[in-house]
């Protein structure tokens, strides 16, 4: 029973320092993201008996993905670039294809200090292509001049909501109108498309709303794994992720009934949210750190003088829970907290709870920790005094040991009797440890994942919560920078805990045992130091329980 305590402790250790990564980044990627392309965007057909012919498809190929640089219509005048400016964001939109050019969140920043810029949203140029560019039927309207109706977007007094209207027109006799709407209190954008054939022929296509990113900033989660970046879709239902490695081995497309496409992070995302009837096809790729994705619409054919409009909405800005459950279209999915959702958003929801009225997110997570503690502490307790039982047991286990050397069947039988005499679970001390597990992947994903703590501060030199646990002393120590303070207090009580805690393992296990505080002092160096006050936390309120039930040791068995 010792070596099985010991190994499970070990088990337990690695499960939470390098296992939680199968549970937390791509488990849930869709079936179809290892499947090639099935799917065909459909080329521009000019000829009078387009109406009779079968609709040409060809296969997707990443010059089809990339946002083609076609010379448009020439305007007579330079493209404006037309300020928008709400409460929450500011953004610039080019007439050079309507598309948007920048996207700063006023609420973010990109660092810690005074002077820091929003957080940028888009990091692409208009020559590597910008997100929200709209084609129809060929590569001729991709870059399509379009000119705008205001240069400025603003609201006066109680204004909420306003709207900006462009018109252009392309080579190939497609008359386009693009209308967006934006309201002040949100980041959720309505977009129209209005798409009119004014040539003498009938023409053949489907609307692609295009989508260009590149990584929004250098994320310092605090985590030993990266977690996922890039495109995702809520397609059928379901949270699709496609990862790096999937992509870069060629072009995938997907259809079904798409909620939203997104390029996706730990903390923001740019969303495409498709309004339309019909099957919607999502086209992604990825070259570098760029990515690429097209939203296509069901296959059109628009006679002379006949017009479409095409519907969407768009949401660019922060993965704050609360945030997208408000705006819904399951935009709330994009928080990914996979298998432990059901304990992770009530976790969620207390931390924010504390934070509420102590305005801290530091604070707050010290109040957690403890309310997961006390929900624990009955279960806790009987572990904890069913392993000091152990201890006292050991002993006469000894003498069964010497007695029964032998005769390995009468020994086992006479161990199990000790128990029951003693009225001693040899599982008990284990079982705790087993059911809080899933306790502890919930908390530790939320503290992972929450943008609530990205540049929270606690106090003293721990001035983000998001960040690795440094104290900056003059000196550029070697690989840490600066000095964790915090990460050292945690090796410490998880020392301490592990000197108080009885154990009734020989010497060499019990060296080993004495090696986990020092290993997981190491792995927690460049953790978010969010977690690391979780976890110091946990100890010391480990440590308190343990006292108390040693206080009460003699009275529990008497031997």
């Amino acid at each position: 029973m010792d070596t099985y305590r010991a190994l499970l402790a070990v088990v337990i250790s690695f499960v939470i320092l390098v296992g939680y990564q199968f549970f937390f980044v791509g488990f849930d990627s869709k079936k179809a993201a290892n499947e090639p392309a099935s799917t065909a965007s459909v080329t521009s057909i000019t000829t009078p008996a387009a109406t009779n012919q079968t609709s040409q498809l060809t296969s997707t190929k990443p010059e089809d993905l990339k946002q083609p640089l076609a010379s448009p219509v020439q305007p007579d005048r330079p493209a404006r670039e037309i300020i928008v400016d709400t409460d929450l964001y500011s953004a610039v939109i080019t007439e050079n294809g309507g598309a948007i050019k920048s996207f700063i969140l006023k609420g973010y920043k990109e660092s810690r200090a005074k002077n820091s810029a929003g957080v940028q949203l888009i990091n692409t140029t208009e020559q590597e292509g910008l997100p929200l560019t709209f084609s129809w039927g060929g590569v001729a309207a991709t870059n399509t001049f379009y000119s705008a109706d205001t240069d400025k977007i603003q609201f006066v007094g109680a204004e909420t909501t306003s709207t900006l209207t462009m018109k252009g027109i392309n080579e190939s006799g497609l008359e386009l109108e693009r209308t967006y709407r934006f309201d002040r209190n949100t980041y959720l954008m309505e977009l129209a498309f209005r798409v009119k054939n004014t040539s003498s022929t009938p023409l053949q296509g489907s609307a692609l709303l295009h989508q260009v990113n590149l990584p929004f900033e250098k994320e310092t989660t605090g985590s030993m794994v990266a977690l996922f970046s890039g495109p995702a879709l809520f397609i059928d239902g379901e949270r699709s992720e496609f990862a790096s490695k999937v992509l870069t081995e060629g072009p995938k497309t997907v259809q079904g009934n798409v909620d939203w496409a997104a390029y996706d992070s730990t903390y923001f995302m740019c969303s495409i949210l498709p309004r339309n009837e019909g099957v919607t096809s999502v086209s992604m790729q990825q070259a570098d750190k760029m990515v690429t994705m097209q939203i296509g619409s069901a296959l059109d054919v628009l006679q002379p003088g006949q017009e479409k409009v095409y519907k969407y909405h768009a949401y660019f800005g922060p993965k704050k829970l609360s945030l997208l459950e408000k705006t819904g279209y399951n935009l709330d999915k994009a928080v990914n907290f996979g298998w432990f959702d059901v304990m992770a958003k009530p976790t969620l929801w207390l931390l924010n709870f504390f934070h509420t009225y102590f305005k801290n997110y530091g604070i707050a997570i010290i109040l957690v920790t403890v309310a997961f503690k006390l929900a624990f502490w009955p279960i806790a307790q009987k572990g904890l005094k069913s392993m000091k039982n152990m201890q006292k047991l050991q002993p006469k286990m000894v003498k069964l040991k010497e007695k029964y050397k032998d005769d390995p069947a009468m020994m086992n039988k006479e161990v199990m009797n000790l128990y029951k005499t003693y009225k001693v679970n040899p599982l008990g001390g284990c079982l705790p440890m087993v059911l809080q597990i899933p306790v502890f992947f919930a908390l530790y994903k939320v503290l992972l994942m929450c943008i609530e703590l990205r540049h929270a501060p606690f106090m003293l030199w721990i001035t983000d919560l998001s960040a690795p646990d440094r104290l900056m002393i003059g000196i550029d120590i070697p690989y840490l920078g600066g000095l964790p303070i915090l990460t050292l207090l945690m090796g410490a009580s998880m020392f301490l805990q592990q000197k108080m805690t009885p154990t009734t393992a020989d010497p060499t296990q019990a060296k080993i045992m004495m090696f986990l505080p020092v290993m997981f002092t190491f792995m927690f160096l460049n953790f978010a130091s969010g977690l690391v006050l979780y976890w110091f936390v946990n100890n010391m309120l480990a440590i308190l329980q343990q006292y108390l039930i040693n206080r009460q040791a003699n009275k529990t068995v008497t031997v």
